[in-house]
């Protein structure tokens, strides 16, 4: 076995320890859920959750900031292929600008388990308190420890990823497919000139509105 092949290896032991405790216990089905685009001025917030077979792992799979949006795609395609049972909410940013970004976040969070064809077991959040019968863990820096989470995070990234370049076709002066929505220079720079889309939260631009 070659340094990269023991590496990988040793990565995905890791990541998969909080899916081992239940795994001994005869729980096999459980699913993680993370969102994208919390922080960004205009686009949605985006949840997945996923389930994902205890003995196809994936090598390659972490937390989707860590990990580059090519192998970010890449990885995508072959969690949707192996994975048990999967959803992605899209939450946009009319609801968030009507209901705050911490509510429309949970909501993308609770849109995408409830989604599910398959009931889990158990669920593991990155950080996020939701309202379910099904007994869940919430994990600070959860998509960084457990493996159902980092999958779900590649999930949300990538789908929330390609709304922001099909924007980026309609609005090629704000340099959507650059920065994806977040308050970027240049992002403000293209508001200032071009003003305000619909696409954008008036609650993030409230400096920029005047109010």
């Amino acid at each position: 076995m070659g340094k990269r092949e023991e590496r990988q290896r040793e990565k995905l032991a890791v990541m998969t320890e909080y899916e081992k405790l239940h795994w001994t216990q005869g729980q096999y089905l459980i699913a993680g859920i993370d969102e994208a685009g919390r922080g960004p001025l205009a686009g949605p917030v985006v949840a997945a959750c996923v389930i994902m077979p205890k003995d196809d792992l994936i090598w390659g799979i972490d937390d989707s900031k860590k990990i580059s949006e090519k192998r970010r795609e890449a990885l995508y395609e072959v969690i949707i292929e192996k994975a048990v049972d999967y959803s992605v909410s899209v939450i946009d940013n009319k609801t968030i600008d009507e209901i705050n970004i911490l509510n429309a976040a949970r909501l993308a969070f609770e849109d995408a388990l409830a989604s599910l064809h398959v009931r889990p077991e158990h669920v593991y959040t990155d950080a996020m308190t939701i309202k379910t019968d099904i007994p869940y863990t919430p994990l600070v820096k959860g998509d960084a420890k457990v493996y159902t989470i980092a999958a779900a995070s590649i999930l949300a990234k990538v789908t929330r990823d390609r709304i922001m370049r099909e924007y980026d076709a309609q609005y090629p002066q704000y340099l959507f497919a650059r920065h994806k929505g977040y308050g970027t220079q240049a992002h403000y720079e293209a508001i200032r000139e071009y003003g305000i889309l619909d696409i954008h939260r008036k609650t993030f631009l409230k400096k920029i509105l005047g109010e």
